[in-house]
């Protein structure tokens, strides 16, 4: 593992999160009505947590620390090791279920949701890239 992909794996992150901060605005409207804006954004918020893991990982085999059994266990190893702030990656680790949920549960997913709690945690994205790309 090297620098290199750690980097790319990075600026996919910051490409799928341009995508999503250049589609939210009217959200709940949107959600709702158009079906091919839903699946787009839901996409890209997929992409985007789904992209989050592949880099926990290639910072985990770029460090060198213990393999994880889950990709929650990833963003935990790297708060153990201190890559990650320690309570940021135990909250952050959460991303794994909303990955989940995105892949299985994706009809059950309401706008309000989607639209409010989802969107305005964008910001703890960025907090990840900053502290992987601090300390890798």
């Amino acid at each position: 593992m090297n620098r290199q992909r750690l980097q790319h794996t990075s600026a996919r992150i910051k490409e799928h999160l341009a995508l999503i901060h250049s589609i939210k605005d009217d959200c709940k409207n949107k959600f709702n009505t158009d079906p091919i804006y839903r699946g787009a954004l839901l996409h890209y918020l997929y992409l985007m947590a789904d992209t989050c893991i592949t880099l926990a990982e290639q910072a985990i085999r770029f460090k060198q620390l213990r393999h994880p059994q889950s990709y929650h266990e990833a963003f935990d190893i790297l708060g153990e090791s201190g890559i990650l702030d320690s309570e940021f990656a135990y909250s952050f680790a959460a991303i794994a279920g909303f990955r989940n949920f995105l892949a299985h549960d994706y009809e059950k997913i309401e706008a309000q949701i989607i639209c409010n709690d989802v969107l305005s945690k964008l910001d703890e994205v960025e907090k990840f890239l900053k502290q992987i790309e601090q300390n890798c």
